[in-house]
């Protein structure tokens, strides 16, 4: 972390966060699986969130493992929502290796579902959830919604939205939202600022458009920020411009 932060400027803007973790922030760029490494990446800055005071959910993705959307692209032998719930179950292994990270570095988790499966996890229930964060645990939030056709990150929209996050954090391994692919177009423009309804006119890569339009309709802003830099993660709490944030 940037040591020429001080603690005043590092101090956290916000009181309830929601992270939305991809499955891809499990392991290295281009490859498959779950990583301690990058688990435990997670899990340290997580961390540090909880220890400024701030109330933490995690909503995790499964890329790195398995897409339902893709792995229902090939043909009928899988039924689209049968691929689905394949995905959302996928999400539950990535949430006991982050839960698992977070306690071996001693800090107080609950891992819910949106699927019911009582001998792993608690069932999603807000208020519960609600309590857990106000007594300071992290939550990890696997499942998805519990429904198929439903992306993960319109799961975090939906729980914000819920839980009353004042923000969604998306960590990505870029440092905001561009006008194309930086990775693809070196000359891509960043975006500091973008409104809702530039996302849905550009059709931008932020969110899928169900996720956008729940956060547009609940005033919910989204920081999209490169959660792979040291320090970024204290930077989004504080308020502190990097990335790009999205409000109305």
């Amino acid at each position: 972390m940037d040591d020429n932060l001080s603690a005043e400027e590092l101090s956290p803007k916000y009181k309830r966060v929601i992270l939305k973790i991809s499955g891809e922030g499990f392991c290295p760029a281009g490859k498959s699986g779950i990583s301690i490494d990058e688990t435990l990446n997670i899990a340290r800055q997580a961390q540090r969130i909880v220890q400024r005071g701030v109330q933490l959910a995690i909503v995790v993705g499964a890329g790195n493992i398995l897409r339902g959307a893709q792995f229902s692209a090939g043909g009928d032998v899988i039924k689209q929502a049968s691929a689905h719930y394949m995905g959302m179950l996928a999400t539950v292994l990535n949430g006991i290796a982050l839960q698992e990270a977070l306690e071996s570095l001693n800090c107080e988790t609950r891992l819910q579902t949106a699927l019911r499966m009582e001998t792993l996890a608690e069932p999603y229930i807000r208020r519960r959830c609600i309590r857990h964060l106000e007594k300071g645990r992290i939550v990890i939030l696997a499942g998805g919604t519990g429904n198929p056709f439903v992306t993960t990150d319109t799961a975090a929209a939906l729980r914000a939205r819920e839980l009353s996050a004042e923000i969604l954090l998306k960590a990505t391994r870029v440092d905001g939202v561009y006008s194309e692919d930086p990775e693809l177009n070196p000359h891509a423009v960043r975006y500091e600022n973008l409104t809702y309804s530039q996302i849905l006119r550009d059709n931008l890569r932020v969110m899928d458009m169900s996720a956008i339009s729940l956060c547009r309709e609940g005033k919910m802003p989204i920081l999209v920020f490169n959660f792979k830099r040291d320090g970024n993660i204290e930077r989004a709490i504080a308020g502190h411009t990097i990335g790009t944030l999205v409000s109305e």
